[in-house]
This record gives C-alpha cells, sequence and structure tokens, in this order.
C-alpha cells in the first residue's frame, strides 16, 4: 500500500489509541478527583516530599506523624501501577512543586503481568515526567516488597527490584531504596510478620520497618 494511503488510516487510529489509553486508567478518576477536592478545601503545603504509588502509600496513615521533620503528602491510590501515576501527573503531582518524591508501585504491575523490564520502563518513564515539571526533584522508588500473598512472584520482584536499581545508578538524583532484603527472612522467603492477615498489605510492624529504612532519604532531600 502507497504511503499516502496509509497516512489517512493512521490519522484515524491516533485518536482510538489515546482514548484507549485514558481507557485502561479511568478507574481511578473517582481517586484523583478526591484528591483535587481535598486540596481546594486543605490546599497541601509546598515543597514537601511527595509520596506516590499503590496501597503500601495509600494506606500509610500515619505518614505525616512518621516524618515529622518534613512535610509530606500523601497520594496513595490502591491498586495502581506505576504507569497510572505518571498518566495522571500532570494532576497529582505537578501542582504541588514537591521538594522530593518517593514512589512505591510495582507489585501489582507484576500481578497483573507486566515483565520485570516493564516495571523498570515505566518507572523511567514516570521519572521523565516529572522531571519535565523540576528537572531537579529528587525521586526515591521504594523497592517492590516481598509479600507472602504473591510470594509466587518472587523470581519476577528480585528481577524488577534488579532493574530498576540498576538504571538509577545511571540518574542523578534518583535513588533506589531497598526495603526488599530487610523483609525477608533468614530462609531468602517472604515473612508473615510485617503483614497483615491478607499476607499483602503491611502491618504496623512492616511499616516501623519502612520508616527505619526511609528516614535518611526523606530527611536529606526533604528539609
Amino acid at each position: 500500500m502507497k504511503r499516502w494511503l496509509l497516512l489517512p488510516l493512521l490519522a484515524a487510529l491516533l485518536p482510538l489509541q489515546a482514548a484507549a489509553r485514558e481507557d485502561d486508567h479511568a478507574q481511578w478518576n473517582a481517586d484523583i478527583a478526591a484528591f483535587e477536592a481535598a486540596d481546594r478545601a486543605q490546599p497541601p503545603p509546598s515543597g514537601a516530599v511527595l509520596f506516590i504509588g499503590s496501597s503500601s502509600i495509600r494506606f500509610w496513615k500515619t505518614l505525616a506523624a512518621d516524618f515529622p521533620e518534613v512535610r509530606t503528602i500523601n497520594r496513595g491510590f490502591g491498586g495502581s501501577e506505576i504507569d497510572d501515576s505518571t498518566f495522571f501527573a500532570d494532576r497529582i503531582v505537578a501542582p504541588y512543586r514537591p521538594r522530593a518524591i518517593v514512589m512505591y508501585a510495582g507489585d501489582n504491575d507484576l500481578q497483573d503481568g507486566d515483565s520485570p523490564a516493564q516495571v523498570r520502563d515505566d518507572f523511567a518513564a514516570f521519572v521523565r515526567k516529572a522531571r519535565a515539571v523540576d528537572p531537579q526533584v529528587p525521586i526515591a522508588f521504594v523497592a517492590i516488597k516481598p509479600s507472602v500473598a504473591r510470594s509466587a512472584l518472587l523470581p519476577k520482584i528480585r528481577e524488577a527490584n534488579a532493574l530498576v536499581k540498576a538504571y538509577a545508578a545511571t540518574q542523578r538524583g534518583v535513588d533506589y531504596l531497598d526495603v526488599f532484603t530487610p523483609m525477608l527472612g533468614k530462609d531468602g522467603r517472604p515473612q508473615p510478620k510485617w503483614f497483615v492477615e491478607d499476607g499483602l498489605h503491611m502491618n504496623r510492624s512492616g511499616y516501623a520497618l519502612w520508616i527505619g529504612l526511609l528516614r535518611p532519604w526523606v530527611d536529606a532531600h526533604g528539609r
């Protein structure tokens, strides 16, 4: 087929592709709208550390008290994947002009069939989106945790974490924070003691471990 015959077809497909991408993220519209409503009711602090990602962030209800030396914003929406945060970054990253960003996501991605390389690539895309707003903003990726409920994914989690760590090492101001290794038992397996009954979401002991591991980075970049 001649190239000039393909052009109208490609032009017709572009809006459909854009609509399909938006449909992929539509399930979170209500969550994002709720964040925006909360921002209007009580504007968040400027120069805060933005915590963003999936349910491990969403359920971190004591976040502000756990890092009292810095201002924090919690924009976790449970069940989300890395590319959801990227898609909505214009609404839940850019307006805050954060001093630093902490992301936890990736295990939902693997559970839903993404490859470890896709997790790395999606995080890189998030970094590019955030850096388009502020080229200097420090960004930390919290390692995908070894949950009991998703122990079958452990090889893929290890690979994804290794790929993200290697990527972060090539980027200025991007860090990989290893919570994966300290959460494993001596046998190298996930430990139930960090989790609530579902084996997926963390209990207070799990968050206490994270606080100690994240605090040096948060304090260094959030003040």
